[in-house]
């Protein structure tokens, strides 16, 4: 069975070079603005949930949390894990499945690390997977694009060149899914890769938390923590928690 699209990208090392720009600062930012709302005590038990090179779980680590990060990229994992401490643990995991129960105060899925699979049923089950791993008091952050405002401004070819690769992309819509083709050459090979996220609003997620057992709390914009607007935010930030089912 052939590899599904992020299983290829998210190992390839020109992934990190294409999204430089989403950097440490930028994770801290937003690690920051969230912590300021949250006020989770010292050695909070944190689940970062397609956590990449760990961006994220490291600095959380660094403001006194235990952190555990995962992802299902080995490569991923593998960088990552050079950060690992007492506090910090990587492991490479599919979401989709349940790792703890009951076990972690915050899980956090950021920088729209969701929306990849095939079926809603598997998109169920990565929430269902979030919410088991929760204490019963437990809080989920999913940080989303804003959909509305993408498919909206789409802009259907480009070229965007960083650490002299020109990276030629495309865009497209197709069933319900936001498709990104990355073409480029490099040290005299051709690449081709693909993103397909499912283009989820704001009623979607409704849905989705609902069957899966979450109740949104509050819900922002960007990494400042302005409110969502459909037309102008960059991002769809949920906090949710446990509903009583």
């Amino acid at each position: 069975m052939p590899d599904k699209w992020y299983q290829n990208w998210f190992n390839s090392p020109y992934y990190h070079i294409l999204y430089h720009q989403h950097d440490n600062a930028e994770a801290e930012f937003f690690i920051d603005n969230l912590c300021s709302l949250l006020n989770p005590p010292a050695l909070t038990k944190v689940l970062d949930i397609a956590c990449g090179r760990g961006r994220h779980s490291v600095y959380l680590n660094k403001k006194g949390f235990d952190v555990t990060g995962i992802d299902l990229s080995h490569s991923n994992i593998e960088y990552a894990r050079q950060y690992q401490n007492e506090h910090l643990h990587f492991y490479e995991h599919d979401m989709r499945h349940l790792l703890y129960i009951n076990y972690f105060d915050i899980a956090l899925n950021l920088f729209t690390s969701f929306g990849y699979f095939d079926t809603e049923k598997d998109h169920l089950n990565a929430l269902s997977s979030f919410r088991k791993a929760l204490n019963p008091d437990g809080i989920l952050v999913l940080d989303y694009f804003n959909s509305a405002k993408i498919l909206r401004n789409l802009t259907q070819k480009g070229i965007k060149q960083t650490e002299g690769i020109d990276f030629h992309i495309t865009k497209k819509v197709e069933k319900g899914k936001i498709i990104k083709s990355i073409s480029f050459e490099h040290d005299g090979k051709s690449f081709n890769f693909q993103e397909e996220v499912a283009a989820f609003y704001f009623e979607d997620f409704q849905r989705l938390f609902k069957v899966s057992g979450f109740e949104i709390v509050n819900y922002f914009g960007d990494y400042s923590l302005n409110k969502f607007d459909e037309i102008t935010s960059d991002r769809l930030i949920f906090i949710c928690k446990k509903a009583n089912v």
